[in-house]
């Protein structure tokens, strides 16, 4: 008899016999590639867990395309950062970003998502994020800003923002940036296979609690590399042992937007976009793409 294996969770339905091609487009047969992998991640569903279908998972032909996207992307947040200072625009930031996705034979994802105007995102001090780059908004010593840059590619999404800190800022406001880059780092290493992104979201809360920090709960990371936006949704807020199993092939960013006063936040009602703290604290967000592999990750954008 034909031994067939059957795995099923949300949209994504599978029948394949062990001697069939494996799902992965792999070429090896499904017994010798995917069928141990599947059985797992079945034992995780089965046990209640919420496990990621095969739909968002990416094969090592996809993940070569978003590092050929994601180098573009670096590239052009590498130019950013060798240019910005005191007295420019973040409209010329926006400049920037179009003439390097230009030159580089690439698309700004965010131009034209959901209506968004601008090829870039520009988040000075209380903005959390989705600050509108414009001719008005002039960089000034002691700002912060948070530069949001997101490429496509040969149809492949890449997705990383940084921080800069504009000529001498105040000792506070550099700890804050300081500190939230390092929370990314505490997030990447409770990256591991087979753990959750609870386990990883609750590293970085902790993290920023301890530091006197709120984290915003509403926004957070997701799921990229196909799809600018896809899942997993991804909390850093979570508890330890909740929200998707990570598993080789995740593919997904790591951006906590933390505040140095409460966590609210509110959006402004004119633009329909940018995001304030409440209370007018400043807020400072690094966002890394990375892959989820065998052994741990590879951070794919930074």
């Amino acid at each position: 008899m034909k031994l067939v294996s059957f795995f099923r969770h949300g949209k994504d339905k599978m029948k394949l016999g062990r001697n069939d091609l494996c799902w992965c487009g792999s070429g090896k047969k499904y017994k010798t590639c995917h069928l141990g992998f599947d059985e797992k991640l079945a034992s995780f569903r089965d046990a209640g867990h919420k496990v990621p279908p095969h739909k968002i998972l990416k094969t090592r032909a996809q993940i070569e395309g978003i590092r050929e996207s994601a180098k573009r992307n670096i590239a052009i947040l590498d130019y950013v950062s060798e240019h910005i200072g005191p007295g420019i625009s973040t409209q010329e930031i926006d400049d920037w970003v179009v003439m390097k996705t230009k030159e580089f034979g690439a698309t700004a994802a965010t131009l034209g998502y959901e209506g968004y105007p601008k090829s870039v995102c520009t988040s000075i001090n209380d903005q959390v994020c989705h600050g509108i780059p414009s001719e008005e908004d002039i960089l000034m010593e002691g700002d912060i800003v948070n530069v949001d840059c997101s490429t496509i590619f040969n149809g492949f999404v890449s997705d990383s923002s940084r921080m800069f800190m504009i000529g001498e800022v105040a000792p506070d406001a550099k700890k804050l940036v300081e500190d939230v880059h390092e929370a990314v780092r505490v997030g990447l290493r409770a990256v591991k296979p087979w753990t959750f992104l609870g386990d990883m979201g609750s590293a970085v809360n902790e993290f920023c609690k301890s530091k006197g920090y709120s984290v915003v709960e509403e926004i957070g990371g997701h799921g990229v590399g196909i799809e600018f936006h896809e899942e997993p949704w991804v909390s850093y807020v979570s508890k330890p042992g909740t929200e998707m199993l990570m598993v080789p092939g995740m593919c997904f960013t790591i951006e906590p937007m933390v505040n140095m006063g409460r966590r609210e936040i509110f959006e402004d009602e004119e633009n329909g976009w940018t995001i304030y703290t409440e209370d007018g604290s400043l807020s400072a967000q690094w966002e890394v793409q990375l892959v989820v592999t065998d052994d741990g990750y590879e951070v794919l954008a930074y």
